[in-house]
């Protein structure tokens, strides 16, 4: 099949490549960003409906494979079918097919004027579901957002996008030089044709291609200096300058996300852009237990992100789930903030100051001293974001949306909370109300699958007051009058 003439060479790469065309017809595009390219396709032996995932960046392609193995056919988690992988060629994962996500839910559900407490007590469990099997199998996903939650026909909620999952080991967490595959996928078998929900093995060219891929990049691994690093960020950003400054999740980088920009970035405006390329003192992710804090989606992430935490768990996605918590009862987003330092404000507006009184340890957090924000008297809370909603369900908020890391509740927790055996009880998979479609999906798409959509929201800074910015020997100051 040849590829359409109005589309790039990079874009439809994947019909040249006849280890995949002998196996699956490509359908169409059906989500496309910096990084990755999706597209709905048919498996040739028995018409089995996929999605062939080709991702354009190494570290995504290995963190996405990696994950999908060890959770394999875990509750609510999209099935990873099988993965095409050679060197010198993108990887392409086979994923099962899933029509619709939870940010359609939501438009949906606000077009209709809201969504039935049974509704989305159901949603809500099987997200749980999903985020503790990633956390009892030490995965965390790292941009849990409505888009990454995919859907099925059925009903069936799925976790998705796992391009920026870390898998934890021990206190710290797997890189790829200490990454070996499970035993199970292992054995070089050949690929037998089975239904998504049965197949337990990987191509024998593809287990191959992995090893490939594995020896070449530890053989080219090497050290960079910062002036090598700006300049490779540059050529990066000046190939895909039209997709870059979406409100996507970025790919981990060498510094944090808050408080690295320069000096002109403030002079020109301190909250046009959401994340900065300068190299950070500590920030690269090289040492065992040491992450990026740029990862995640704005809108979801934890603040301690914000802040510039490369020191973080599981604790990031229970923050994530509060915001989607959150969202799916009040149908808003709960701070859709235009920068991080817009993000942060708008938190701290709400859950009041974030010190060592409300977070303990939030002082040695790297940018913590690179930013002030005035102390807020009368935080509105987040009943003022939950309106006619119950104590019950504020409550189960409350437990997620929270400064301290450690006192957030886990997802096993959660499942077993009071508020889903109070009435109305959780609706049954087929009473659920399922989107013909993805949010978005009928619109021409310039972010990852899934995207979340509707993130250019102007920022409101008449909530905190006025706005001053002053230089300082560590960076800058935002003060909020």
């Amino acid at each position: 099949m040849d590829p359409p003439p109005s589309q790039s060479s990079r874009s439809w790469s994947i019909y040249g490549r006849t280890e995949i065309t002998e196996h699956y017809e490509i359908l169409d595009r059906i989500g496309s960003g910096a990084y990755s390219d999706v597209y709905r396709g048919r498996r040739l032996s028995d018409g089995l409906l996929v999605a062939l995932k080709e991702i354009h960046d190494y570290q995504s392609s290995f963190r996405e494979i990696e994950a999908l193995q060890i959770l394999r056919h875990a509750p609510n988690v999209v099935d990873l079918i099988e993965y095409f992988w050679q060197e010198d060629e993108d990887a392409v994962l086979v994923l099962e097919y899933l029509h619709a996500d939870l940010a359609a839910v939501i438009r949906d559900g606000k077009k209709a004027g809201g969504l039935p407490a049974g509704e989305v007590k159901q949603w809500m469990l099987q997200i749980l579901t999903g985020v503790d099997a990633c956390h009892r199998n030490s995965v965390v996903h790292r941009d849990l957002k409505p888009s990454n939650l995919l859907i099925s026909a059925d009903g069936v909620l799925k976790l998705a996008d796992f391009g920026q999952a870390r898998i934890i080991q021990g206190i710290g967490f797997m890189n790829e030089d200490s990454f070996v595959l499970p035993e199970q996928f292992s054995q070089n078998k050949e690929w037998i044709p089975q239904e998504a929900a049965t197949i337990t093995e990987m191509t024998k060219a593809s287990h191959s291609a992995l090893e490939i891929q594995m020896q070449t990049y530890q053989e080219t691994i090497r050290p960079i200096d910062e002036q090598e690093y700006l300049g490779e960020v540059e050529d990066v950003k000046a190939k895909y300058s039209d997709e870059t400054d979406k409100e996507t999740s970025i790919q981990d980088g060498d510094a944090s996300c808050l408080a690295t920009c320069s000096t002109g970035d403030i002079e020109d405006d301190p909250f046009k852009s959401s994340y900065s390329y300068e190299v950070a003192e500590g920030g690269i992710e090289d040492e065992p237990g040491s992450m990026t804090s740029c990862v995640g989606t704005r809108w979801f992430r934890a603040p301690e992100l914000l802040y510039g935490s490369t020191n973080y768990g599981q604790e990031v996605d229970l923050w994530s789930l509060g915001c989607i918590f959150a969202e799916l009862l009040s149908l808003e987003p709960l701070f859709p903030g235009t920068s991080d330092i817009d993000q942060i404000g708008r938190i701290i507006s709400v859950l009041g100051d974030f010190n060592e009184e409300t977070s303990p340890g939030c002082s040695k957090l790297p940018d913590y001293n690179k930013i002030a924000f005035t102390k807020v008297g009368s935080p509105i809370g987040l009943e003022a974001c939950l309106q006619h909603h119950s104590p019950s369900e504020v409550g189960l908020v409350k437990k997620l949306v929270r400064y301290d890391p450690a006192t957030r509740a886990t997802a096993v927790e959660l499942l077993g909370d009071a508020y889903f055996k109070e009435e109305p009880l959780p609706v049954s998979l087929n009473e659920l109300k399922v989107p013909t479609s993805r949010d978005g999906q009928d619109e021409k798409s310039s972010g990852e699958w899934g995207d979340y959509r509707d993130m250019a929201s102007d920022s409101d800074f008449d909530d905190f007051g006025g706005v001053n910015v002053t230089n300082t020997d560590k960076g800058f100051a935002i003060r909020f009058s």
